[in-house]
């Protein structure tokens, strides 16, 4: 496993709020409120690979040139489903010009392989390098589901280094799983855990980060 593409973040606030999140006593609510304040401080992190560019502003004092986020891209966050929806608005707060496209994949609990039955990825990417890719799923744990979305967008000649893996929680057999195929692309997580168990759970992880989220 190359941690050099695993980018954790650790601050006190995740911390905290990876603990609520991870703890059985935590209702739905609490879950969600701890996750989403959790994707906040991901998706900050994830977007330092924006490029920016410079704007000639006004404030009520003078005029200047001011840095901002290229208009030019195309920004798209995926959030696989159904777990993955918690990121979306979070998402659309803080990168407001970013286009959402879902990812619709369920796990077979006997194979532990991804099952499709819904793709909102189907479109061109003209100037596939001004395409920026974040890939959002609450737990890494076989990396099955994300190796198909990453392919998704891997396929239409998006540069891997500008497609970004958000997972809350990773296992490391995961991350061993999407490094195997795709070696550089980045992971942002705010933590890896021991292992998986027979099942494919993560291990301590939260349980199913789905049916924890919206209570089912």
């Amino acid at each position: 496993m190359n941690l050099e593409k695993v980018r954790i973040i650790s601050n006190p606030v995740v911390l905290l709020n990876l603990s609520t999140m991870r703890d059985k006593k935590t209702d739905s609510q609490g879950v969600r409120i701890a996750t989403r304040k959790i994707t906040r401080c991901l998706l900050y992190e994830a977007s330092k690979n924006l490029p920016l560019v410079e704007k000639e502003i006004t404030t009520p004092v003078a005029t200047f040139k001011a840095k901002t986020i290229d208009p030019d891209i195309n920004l798209i966050i995926s959030p696989i489903l159904r777990a993955g929806l918690i990121f979306t608005d979070e998402a659309i707060d803080i990168l407001p010009q970013a286009c959402i496209r879902h990812i619709g994949m369920y796990r077979d609990e006997k194979t532990l392989k991804p099952i499709w039955y819904y793709n909102k990825v189907p479109m061109e990417a003209k100037n596939p390098e001004q395409f920026y890719i974040y890939i959002t799923d609450p737990m890494l744990a076989t990396g099955n589901s994300l190796l198909e979305a990453i392919r998704l967008y891997a396929d239409k000649g998006i540069p891997i280094s500008n497609i970004k893996c958000i997972c809350i929680i990773a296992a490391p057999e995961g991350i061993r799983n999407i490094q195997k195929y795709f070696p550089d692309v980045e992971i942002i997580t705010a933590a890896v855990d021991e292992k998986l168990n027979e099942k494919g759970y993560i291990v301590p992880g939260m349980g199913d980060a789905g049916d924890r989220i919206f209570n089912t």
